[in-house]
């Protein structure tokens, strides 16, 4: 049968569009074979001309979807319509070098010499996806920096969470979110903020996570999110409650801190498939940007707090100053007035009782000092037996009836080299510690004992040196291991803001390293805490000397002193205890005056002075002029606060022996003949 020129003029027509139209077109026949090709298809897919001619069309489809692709073929053919695809999802084509790429794409069926067949339009919209991505992701930037904003104009990150859930809810076009975060005792979770979720819903998901944290830590500390269907294995509990209240897709992302996560952003759809790769990062920014945003103003707090600290320092030793200058007076006038009296038992006592008191008064402001890390070490050689009979005293008035102190220490235990005033502190610290964790009361006990052969850290055999254990052990509360592994972190606690600076447990950790020792803490939640801190014995040619300077007399001397002091009451004692010891003694109200004695009498052989010396040059100034105005000149300091002075730092002290105040006239005379036996050897 010959066909018509106008029907060949038709054909041809066909052909010509076929064959020039922008999109690439294939058609199949029922089997899925392709009949015809144009040559935009050939071009697309990376074909030859003719070579897609009789092959499958599945072969233009990723492998993974091929099977699936035969059967909506299938179902497609028994009711052919047309149809347009991948608008609202996507569609990928993959070419003959294996490169997939997103494609759209239209179905007509035709007619043709009495069959059906099946024509396809396709569409290459890699770079239309391109463009609609960069719109998304440039709606999530702005959401971002709306956080950011959010973040940096409120007055605190409590205030600007409050808002969140409902903006990223409104980013993401999802009906609910929510920001969790972990109480300040690390033992729960709680709610911040939320918005779309019910509050039975909201104490699920804490529930669920209590003890759980490391379940949403990503692996090796990389960003990672938690899916909807990874909650189903993980977190039943909250993946069935999702459910009930309608969600059918969720993500979790955790809210980083340096050890564990500190919260958690939850999001929840009512849509399948709600969360792809673009939203999950949106919500990794985010929450990037919110731990940064809460450890920023945890530091920010700390930061206020040292700063506190470090007023309430300078205050403390400003007090401490004054009050030793005035103990000085009163504990020197009581030594001078009990020298002088004749033998009259009941003055004496009385006498006495008051200089046990002064002494009580000088141990306060010693600890009050060394509480604000405001005094130097004074290390002394002291039996074990004498410091815990001390401070079990003064322990059992700090903690109250509720708490029952035991101490147990042998009386002939070794001497140890620590500072008597730092050891107190680092055990009234523990015991604190130990009262905080008993709110209900409870027993602290205190033990001292001799170790020879186990030591924290070191190998099996004789020890190069023996060691002193105190062990504190309370009946408390106890510490979880998070909490036990980072106790001994500078500004690390658990307790309520306001109720613990978390610089406890570091300074008396540092106190034992400072002073040769080491410590360890064992805890269990539930059992109670023990902290064991190890102090070498003191060598003993120090234990000799402690003991001698207990039972030593007073050195005398014959030479001349200049008494430097602005406070005339203590200048007064300070020159009746040197006269007394036999010194000729001079004095001076300021670095002026004391300068003009110098030079107008050359046969004073020591200087001794205040190192706060009021207005003028510090005691320390005047040590150096007064060594430029002569040479080798002996220098002895005196301080009730020594930092107080401008400009007095540890440095300038450790050229000059320095005597604390308040002094007996003991300590004085020690102090003397120590400084002028160093200058006629030196």
């Amino acid at each position: 049968m010959s066909t018509t020129p106008d029907q060949a003029t038709e054909a041809d027509l066909f052909k010509a569009l076929f064959d020039t139209a922008p999109d690439a077109m294939i058609v199949v026949d029922h089997d899925g074979r392709i009949v015809l090709a144009n040559p935009q298809a050939e071009r697309l897919f990376g074909y030859g001309a003719h070579e897609l001619h009789d092959r499958q069309v599945e072969e233009l489809l990723p492998e993974r979807v091929r099977a699936a692709h035969q059967s909506h073929r299938a179902n497609y053919m028994a009711t052919p319509r047309v149809r347009p695809m991948g608008a609202g999802y996507e569609l990928t084509g993959v070419r003959r070098n294996g490169q997939v790429f997103p494609v759209e794409i239209g179905l007509s069926p035709i007619r043709a010499n009495g069959r059906v067949l099946f024509a396809a339009s396709i569409r290459d919209i890699s770079e239309t996806q391109r463009a609609r991505q960069t719109l998304v992701r440039a709606r999530y930037d702005a959401f971002v920096g709306q956080v950011s904003r959010l973040l940096l104009e409120s007055p605190s990150y409590e205030t600007a969470v409050d808002s969140m859930p409902s903006l990223m809810a409104a980013a993401l076009n999802t009906e609910a979110a929510a920001i969790l975060f972990r109480d300040s005792h690390g033992r729960g979770w709680h709610s911040r903020a939320a918005t779309g979720m019910g509050r039975t819903l909201q104490k699920i998901v804490c529930r669920e996570l209590s003890g759980r944290e490391e379940s949403i830590l990503p692996a090796k500390r990389e960003p990672g999110v938690t899916g909807f269907e990874q909650m189903r294995d993980t977190f039943a509990n909250t993946h069935g409650a999702l459910v009930d209240a309608g969600f059918v897709d969720a993500i979790m992302v955790p809210l980083l801190d340096r050890y564990e996560p500190m919260g958690l952003l939850l999001v929840m759809a009512k849509e399948p498939g709600s969360f792809d790769h673009d939203k999950a990062h949106f919500l990794q920014t985010v929450a990037n940007i919110l731990a940064a945003a809460v450890q920023r103003s945890r530091s920010e707090e700390k930061l206020s707090h040292a700063q506190r600290l470090d007023a309430i320092g300078q205050l403390t030793g400003g007090i401490a100053h004054d009050f030793n200058n005035l103990l000085t007076v009163i504990s020197g006038n009581l030594q001078l007035l009990s020298a002088g009296l004749p033998d009259e038992p009941e003055a004496k006592e009385a006498i006495d009782s008051a200089m046990r008191a002064t002494d009580r008064c000088a141990a306060l402001t010693s600890k009050l000092l060394s509480f604000a890390s405001r005094r130097r070490l004074s290390p002394q050689a002291i039996r074990p037996a004498q410091l815990l009979a001390e401070l079990k005293e003064m322990l059992g008035r700090t903690l109250g009836e509720r708490i029952v102190v035991g101490t147990d220490c042998a009386d002939d235990l070794p001497f140890i080299h620590v500072d008597p005033a730092e050891f107190d502190a680092a055990l009234v610290n523990l015991a604190v510690n130990a009262r905080d964790a008993m709110p209900r009361g409870g027993r602290l006990d205190i033990t001292a004992r001799l170790v020879r052969d186990t030591v924290p850290g070191a190998k099996a055999g004789p020890l190069a040196r023996e060691q002193i254990v105190f062990r504190i052990q309370d009946a408390g509360l106890g510490m979880t291991p998070e909490t036990l592994a980072h106790a001994l972190e500078p500004f690390y606690t658990t307790k309520d803001i306001g109720k613990g600076s978390g610089l406890g447990l570091s300074m008396v950790y540092g106190f034992v390293k400072q002073s040769g020792g080491s410590m360890t803490i064992e805890s269990r939640l539930g059992y109670g805490t023990s902290v064991e801190l190890y102090f070498p014995v003191a060598p003993t040619e120090a234990a000799a000397s402690s003991a001698r300077m207990a039972t030593a007399s007073c050195q005398t001397g014959h030479e001349a002193i200049l008494v430097v002091e602005d406070e005339s009451e203590v200048r007064g004692v300070a020159l009746a205890f040197l006269r007394s010891l036999g010194y000729t003694a001079h004095e001076a109200g300021n670095a002026d005056e004391a300068l003009r004695i110098l030079r107008e009498h050359p046969e004073i052989d020591l200087l001794f002075s205040d190192v706060v010396l009021g207005t003028g040059i510090t005691g320390a100034e005047l040590a150096e002029s007064a060594r430029q105005l002569r040479p080798g000149i002996p220098v002895l300091l005196t301080s009730g606060y020594a930092a107080l002075a401008p400009g007095v730092n540890e440095a300038t002290l450790k050229r000059f022996e320095l005597l604390p105040k308040p002094y007996r006239k003991e300590d004085l005379a020690d102090a003397v003949h120590r400084a002028l036996k160093a200058a006629r050897t030196s």
